[in-house]
């Protein structure tokens, strides 16, 4: 029976409820979640007959297995397909590039004496209270500065709090109470940091916050103390100008405290983007914009997953507005609704309304210019991606790319590298290093290539397109391993051609070098330069791959250099070899400075070994 046969069947089987689904492909790794009102007639969709878009034929193709799981309603499973997607990062699933993570201020009511932090990515939890975001122009870091001045709220970090004896330099300015070491109220403190609270929370409060200080001024000025009311004059000015920043930004919405985010969408041929104007106390503060390479045949086919984009932007932002403006049908507009009071426990009202119209209509055309001019001012991922496509044949566009190189000198301490780029992008948390078997036969390239496959072959999540560091040898070495597994991966290699010319009006040549892509099944190789884009992502790919793999090349080898020397040491054995070597971080010589006792306790080796390391590397303290 074939495959797609048999899934089809099972999904027949699977209950009209809803739910999410979990698409595995050969090796069982999870490349798609989705959910569904009805699992069975959802799932089902995949299987038939039925016209498929582009993007469900690509992943129906690697489908060999699938799960799912039962949900109470349609709102749970949109929360649920949220975390899998989070927990799983499938390779079908839609991946946001959010272009900017505005600032926010933090305060964690859970220290005693808290302080006002300046942060991108705020703790959400118990007794931390998060204001923003705030646009980079309203220059927080220097309004942070002011208001803790003239609180005299503490600034330092929470370590250097708890280890303080004595006062800092901050007090002797008059710019700190020095709650670290003094006794001074808490009850006061706190009464101050809610005068900041209310400086960020409420539209008018700086009026009484200025008032305050202008008195505080005039005392000063009345008792002679000129410097000190100069530094409150310099501090109702900070205000007054964050105030006026504020003012150019005001956006009247009719009522007064709304926090609201307007998504517009614009659906490009290669990417998607979405523009959101935030709006925050009814004043537009800034944008935000996201962009995702467009896998769908139309705006529909998009329109669907959008819930669960956002879903995934909020979840991401651990925030969520009182109001959001977006273009939905009233299912989804209720279901985005009912899942972010889920998981925010706060009623938000999702859909378009006249009122916003007009911010509505703006933020679509952001999306549009963000994306146009991105593609013309980028270094052209897209074209890059699309030209390999073009190239290759393929009927999706390559955006997991992996790199490989291998490191090795005179036949010692052979190493390879793997590098990952997903649109573009270097994901270094895929980056791996592999330690090759040193063979007798000194550099043979082809089977240590082979040796760097089969292994990396096991581990599983393999990417769209394999680039290899060589030419028509290495690339072959790779699609025999491939094949041996009956893996369908395209490879292609880049190699460097040298290329003679003779010198115009001179009696002599001139020798270039010419990137060229390998590509099995091509009679001549592609000449790179004939794409920038393309040659600026491969290039960067390889030059990568190089580092990489030659950062723990030199490490093997100083580790060899530094083993060869130990040996010969007298009374120091092989284990004790080992036991330095794994926590070596610094050289030798500068380690054998210590006494022996430090030495000893620092590597777990005998006082006897250490001294002899010492004796060693030290003859002149003998």
């Amino acid at each position: 029976m074939k495959i797609k046969q048999k899934l089809l069947e099972k999904a027949q089987s699977l209950p009209s409820t809803p739910g999410c689904y979990l698409m595995k492909n050969a090796h069982g790794e999870i490349i798609y979640v989705g959910k569904a009102k009805k699992l069975k007639a959802r799932v089902s969709t995949y299987f038939n007959n039925s016209k498929k878009f582009i993007k469900t034929q690509a992943l129906v193709s690697h489908i060999r297995e699938f799960d799912f799981l039962l949900t109470s309603n349609e709102v749970e499973s949109l929360v649920l397909e949220n975390n899998l997607i989070k927990e799983h990062s499938p390779k079908y699933n839609i991946r946001l590039k959010d272009d900017k993570t505005y600032p926010y201020i933090q305060i964690n009511y859970n220290e005693k004496f808290p302080r006002l932090e300046y942060t991108r990515k705020p703790k959400r939890k118990k007794n931390v209270h998060v204001f923003g975001p705030f646009p980079e122009s309203f220059q927080m870091k220097k309004i942070l500065q002011t208001l803790t001045k003239f609180f005299k709220l503490r600034d330092c970090s929470l370590h250097d709090f708890n280890s303080r004896k004595n006062p800092c330099m901050l007090f002797d300015m008059h710019q700190c109470g020095a709650p670290c070491v003094l006794d001074i109220s808490s009850d006061l403190y706190h009464e101050d940091l809610k005068k900041v609270e209310n400086f960020f929370m409420q539209k008018n409060f700086y009026k009484t916050l200025v008032q305050e200080i202008n008195e505080k001024m005039l005392w000063a000025s009345k008792s002679e103390e000129f410097e000190k009311a100069a530094i409150l004059r310099d501090t109702i000015q900070d205000i007054e100008k964050y105030q006026e920043n504020i003012k150019t930004q005001k956006v009247e919405l009719g009522k007064a405290q709304q926090n609201i985010d307007i998504h517009g969408v614009y659906f490009g041929q290669d990417e998607i983007d979405i523009s959101t104007y935030l709006i925050r106390n009814s004043l537009l503060i800034g944008i935000n914009n996201i962009s995702l390479i467009n896998s769908y045949s139309q705006f529909k086919e998009f329109q669907e997953d959008l819930p669960s984009i956002l879903l995934s932007y909020y979840s991401d932002k651990k925030e969520c507005p009182q109001r959001i403006v977006v273009e939905l049908d009233s299912n989804q507009e209720d279901v985005l609704s009912q899942s972010l009071l889920t998981i925010f426990e706060q009623k938000v009202q999702v859909g378009q309304s006249k009122q916003f119209e007009n911010l509505f209509s703006m933020s679509k055309k952001h999306a549009e210019n963000s994306q146009r001019m991105r593609y013309e001012n980028s270094d052209g991922i897209f074209k890059a991606l699309n030209k390999l496509k073009s190239l290759l044949n393929l009927d999706e566009l390559p955006r997991v790319l992996e790199c490989y190189d291998v490191a090795i000198f005179q036949g010692s301490s052979p190493t390879a590298s793997q590098i990952v780029f997903i649109d573009g992008k270097p994901e270094k948390s895929r980056y791996r290093q592999y330690k090759l078997q040193v063979r007798n036969e000194g550099n043979n390239d082809f089977a240590m290539m082979q040796e760097v496959l089969s292994r990396r072959i096991k581990s599983g999540n393999l990417p769209d397109l394999f680039i290899v560091d060589g030419g028509k040898g290495q690339v072959s070495v790779f699609l025999e391993v491939l094949k041996e597994s009956n893996i369908d991966i395209p490879v292609i290699g880049i190699a460097k051609a040298k290329i003679v010319q003779q010198a115009r009006f001179q009696d002599k040549e001139i020798v270039k070098t010419d990137e060229r892509l390998i590509i099995p099944g091509r009679l001549n190789p592609f000449i790179l330069s004939k794409s920038p884009e393309l040659f600026r992502q491969i290039v960067k790919m390889r030059n990568e791959a190089h580092r990489f793999s030659r950062k723990l090349h030199h490490k093997l080898e100083e580790s060899s250099l530094i083993h060869s020397e130990l040996s010969k040491i007298p009374g120091i054995g092989p284990k004790t070899v080992k036991k330095i070597l794994r926590k070596l971080n610094s050289p030798i010589e500068e380690l054998a400075k210590l006494p022996a006792k430090d030495l000893s306790l620092f590597f777990g080796i005998r006082l006897s070994s250490a001294q002899s390391i010492i004796d060693y590397f030290q003859p002149q303290k003998n």
